[in-house]
């Protein structure tokens, strides 16, 4: 059993990137691993069993679910209602069931599920060069305001700050959050941990895309190594006690030759099958 809203909003900050995937269900909690059609953007998304009211999991079980199906199901949902989910072993459908908060109002559905064939990628564990604390809907806002100028922005971490570039063909803008860990709240702080400064480029399209999920979380944090995906992480729940969502996005790599950008690498490079 989950809260509406958090539900809600989790679909809301996938469905425009992933058309279907699996939920795995296991003893621990709720997992999601799937990448964005073009494969240059992969979504992990962890629910931790301990937050939820109550959470039962004999076995692994894995669900393959439609993201606009079960978005719309969830449209029907109000944001203070208990929402409980329900699947058998072999079950040709999961069963959503609506309570309101004062039990006035109890609705059924049930989506047919869908045999989704993915490969699990293993991503491995990487210590970042630079990691950025910040408030999530400043990044939100940064990352829609440099769109106005471009496609693409580079982001360069140092101690100081970081800082979003961007260059379009009607002119060039940059927006730049100095390191201020010492505010009172938490969630206003922009924190930088920085071995060395870092500056890569990235699809802005993508990023858009990962700041839906700005509703689920105070903060943002930003993980840039060279030559390696950014990691884009919301924490659900107070720090995380519901679980999070990441979000991986290859680099742009620049053509040293001509001067020019190539096309994304997948975010998949720098993962191993297992």
């Amino acid at each position: 059993m989950l809260n509406g809203g958090i539900l809600k909003k989790l679909m809301e900050s996938v469905k425009d990137l992933i058309t279907d995937a699996n939920f795995d269900c296991s003893t621990s909690g709720i997992s999601l691993q799937a990448m964005d059609s073009a494969h240059v953007s992969l979504v992990a998304l962890f629910l931790r069993a301990d937050g939820f009211h109550h959470y039962r999991a004999d076995r692994s079980i894995s669900l393959g679910i439609s993201m606009a199906a079960m978005s719309k199901i969830l449209k029907c949902a109000g944001n203070d209602d208990i929402i409980t989910l329900k699947a058998e072993d072999a079950a040709e459908s999961v069963t959503f069931m609506f309570e309101s908060p004062k039990q006035t109002r109890v609705s059924h559905f049930a989506l047919k599920l869908m045999d989704i064939d993915s490969e699990h990628l293993g991503i491995p564990d990487t210590e970042y060069q630079c990691v950025v604390q910040m408030p999530a809907s400043e990044f939100q806002r940064i990352v829609r305001e440099v769109g106005v100028i471009g496609d693409t922005v580079k982001i360069t971490a140092s101690k100081e700050g970081v800082k979003f570039q961007v260059a379009g063909d009607m002119g060039t803008g940059s927006i730049v959050c100095k390191s201020n860990p010492s505010v009172d709240d938490a969630d206003e702080a922009v924190v930088v941990k920085c071995e060395e400064e870092v500056s890569l480029t990235f699809a802005l399209r993508y990023l858009n895309f990962f700041a839906k999920a700005t509703p689920l979380s105070g903060s943002v944090v930003l993980r840039m190594s060279p030559e390696v995906p950014l990691v884009t992480e919301y924490k659900i729940g107070d720090n995380g006690n519901l679980g999070y969502i990441r979000y991986y996005l290859a680099p742009k790599i620049e053509d040293e030759e001509e001067g020019s950008e190539a096309t994304n690498p997948t975010a998949a490079d720098t993962a191993d099958d297992v």
